[in-house]
């Protein structure tokens, strides 16, 4: 069975990870983990499921290609979640990457077995293990050391971090009470009050003056007048909830608006059943 090696290393990862995620949510192995969860593994178990043989890829193609395909199938689960009631936020992501790593993974155990020993592709790890322990690792981690030292001292001193790369841009995010990405209203009595937190964060590299308005249909739920932010200035407000008839998946939507312009800026929406009292 070292044929499903690589599998059953990708399901251990992703278990330790979920895991890690309920019990320590601030635990650095949640970076270290999700980092392969989201950029490796589901493009991993998908080339497994595609190409079974050994010769249908060699190992830079599988890895390359794997990445590839990470880049690709995570935006577009992000996609379809953001059209779901329940929008792109950690539980929803963590469960759709988690099914599609184990639908993949079967496809792949299914495909392997197709073939003979001589045939399928070897997810045998143990070359790999050993490999690992012949590396110089006292020497590689004092490399790293030293190059995170120099990179931390360049942004520290302005030679990284001193100027601003790429376009200007205005962040525009709602939080739940807790302050993360998560804890949204999902069904509320008409006439409840309930709250999220509403934030901007200017980066346009000037003083910009802005208004947030939160609508649900035609309904104008809250407006907070225009506001000016100087440059790198955040602001958060906590923005009342309040539906005003019964109706299921209603969409409330918050709205940016960018000095005087009557076009929206940026736009975010939450889906919310309002229940009749």
């Amino acid at each position: 069975m070292h044929f499903l090696d690589d599998l059953i290393a990708i399901w251990l990862a992703t278990i330790a990870l979920l895991v890690a995620i309920l019990l320590a949510p601030n635990n650095p192995a949640r970076v270290v983990l999700g980092l392969p969860f989201v950029l490796f593994f589901p493009g991993n178990v998908l080339i497994a499921a595609l190409y079974p043989r050994r010769s249908d890829l060699d190992g830079v193609e599988r890895v390359a290609l794997s990445l590839g395909l990470s880049l690709a199938v995570v935006p577009l689960i992000g996609l379809v979640l953001n059209y779901t009631p329940w929008g792109i936020r950690l539980t929803p992501i963590l469960v759709s990457l988690a099914l599609f790593i184990a639908v993949c993974s079967a496809a792949a155990v299914k495909q392997r077995m197709r073939h003979s020993a001589a045939e399928r592709f070897a997810g045998d790890i143990r070359p790999l293990l050993q490999a690992a322990r012949s590396l110089p690792w006292v020497s590689l981690a004092l490399a790293a050391g030293v190059i995170g030292v120099l990179l931390f001292a360049g942004f520290r001193i302005g030679v990284l971090g001193g100027s601003r790369l790429g376009e200007t841009f205005t962040e525009f995010y709602v939080l739940g009470l807790g302050g993360k990405a998560e804890g949204y209203p999902r069904r509320l009595m008409v006439g409840e009050t309930s709250q999220v937190i509403v934030g901007v964060i200017n980066h346009e590299g000037h003083t910009a003056h802005y208004r947030v308005e939160v609508q649900a249909g035609s309904d104008r739920l809250a407006s907070h007048g225009s506001f000016a932010l100087a440059d790198g200035e955040k602001r958060e407000d906590r923005v009342d909830i309040i539906l005003r008839r019964p109706a299921k998946q209603v969409k409330v939507e918050f709205v940016l608006f960018m000095e005087e312009s009557v076009a929206p800026y940026r736009r975010l929406h939450l889906w919310v059943d309002a229940l009749a009292p």
